[in-house]
């Protein structure tokens, strides 16, 4: 079978190229831009065309043969792609529907990760945890790992580990045999409206599941950095005992206390420099929470925040809950929001408006992505600070960039 996908190298779309690939479909697609999967797509022997998405590559490939095109929900409507694919009389789906083909094919009994927060670590920890004990898993990830591919698959997996996503309701596909939930409070308000239909959309993914873990006893003594992450740990550790109830609890703890981390997700770049994805006040919360650790652990003097808030529509929903998101940073630079799928009747809201209803605002102050607020940075990492980036756009991308050519 050769499936197209658009998007391919981006986090969402990348690991379940690899995955598909190594299932033994052909598996080719493009990008507007380099994504973060790009190098493992390369080095998967995967083809990717990297560039304007005018619809060329796809025809050709449409003329050799294309099976299924699958799509990211983030591509428009009318995106050229999508329209010659629908016209082609290709199979066109979302990415949901050829994970669920692959489980479904590849008999694996899935292992699910969704919450609002925490999915990615949580599931990036019970593959680490799956890949050190020996446990027969297949996984998909959505970032990069420092310790394995983001996805993969392999004869004779078991199981198959999976960041099950819930914008546009794409988690709703699967009927997993275990599900674990990191956290559940509200987001994406351009695809549920209210925090009432977020959480409907929990309550039938949870009765879709075989079974669930969503509370924990709280008693493990991780030795991990911040609340958040030894909780993520305590849930993995939790699903990899279902997974495999004949290794002893201890040494399932032993490994986890050495999970390194992954991509985005309290990511060191440079000494006292590190990046996260984290973009909703919860998130931003616990993050603060991992670095107030790690800057005890390695005896920075307090923490330097750069935020660039995700989609103006959400900002409307959550500003309220920026109150004390922040507390225990030094310093806050506030970036513009990065906008994408907006709604176009809603104000943008400004760095200055976000910031007035923090508790802390008089360590706030607005920024713009450029070389003097860089500049500020180093001079603050020179001075012994530990500096956090919390972001899920380009600012992320920006940063490398710098800390690559300083």
């Amino acid at each position: 079978m050769k499936i197209y996908i658009s998007g391919i190298s981006g986090t969402g779309m990348g690991p379940l190229a690899l995955m598909a690939k190594q299932a033994g479909l052909t598996v080719f697609g493009s990008d507007k831009n380099a994504g973060m999967i790009l190098p493992e797509l390369e080095t998967a022997g995967i083809e990717v065309k990297i560039g304007e998405q005018d619809g060329e590559f796809l025809k050709q490939k449409i003329a050799d043969g294309v099976d299924w095109f699958v799509y990211t929900s983030a591509l428009p409507k009318d995106h050229p792609e999508l329209t010659i694919a629908k016209e082609s009389g290709v199979r066109v789906t979302k990415r949901d529907e050829l994970t669920e083909y692959l489980v479904r094919e590849l008999n694996l009994k899935m292992v699910a990760v969704a919450g609002t927060h925490g999915k990615t670590t949580t599931t990036s920890m019970i593959t680490f945890a799956a890949l050190k004990l020996g446990i027969p898993a297949a996984y998909i990830v959505g970032t990069t790992l420092g310790f394995a591919p983001s996805g993969s698959y392999k004869p004779g997996d078991e199981f198959f580990i999976y960041e099950a996503d819930e914008y546009d309701r794409n988690f709703l596909m699967f009927h997993p045999w275990l599900a674990v939930f990191p956290s559940v409070t509200y987001d994406h308000p351009d695809v549920y409206p209210t925090r009432e239909d977020y959480l409907e959309a929990f309550s039938q993914f949870k009765a879709q599941c075989e079974n669930v873990i969503d509370e924990i006893n709280g008693d493990v003594d991780f030795k991990l950095a911040g609340a958040a992450r030894r909780r993520d740990a305590e849930l993995a550790m939790t699903a990899i005992l279902n997974m495999a109830p004949e290794i002893e609890t201890e040494k399932v703890k032993a490994v986890l206390d050495e999970f390194p981390g992954v991509g985005r997700r309290f990511e060191r770049l440079a000494d006292g420099i590190y990046t996260d994805y984290a973009h909703h006040p919860e998130e931003i919360a616990a993050t603060l929470d991992v670095a107030k650790d790690e800057a005890k652990i390695r005896g920075k003097k307090g923490i330097v925040v750069v935020y660039q808030p995700h989609q103006n529509t959400r900002q409307h929903e959550v500003r309220d809950g920026y109150v004390d998101a922040f507390i225990g940073a030094t310093k806050i630079y506030w970036i513009p929001t990065y906008l994408t799928r907006e709604d176009p009747d809603l104000v943008v809201l400004t760095p200055e408006e976000l910031i007035a209803g923090l508790k802390n605002a008089d360590v706030a102050e607005p920024a713009e992505l450029n070389d003097e607020l860089f500049e500020k940075i180093i001079k603050y990492r020179d001075e012994g600070y530990l500096i956090l980036l919390m972001t899920a756009g380009p600012a992320d991308s920006w940063l490398r960039k710098n800390v690559e050519k300083s």
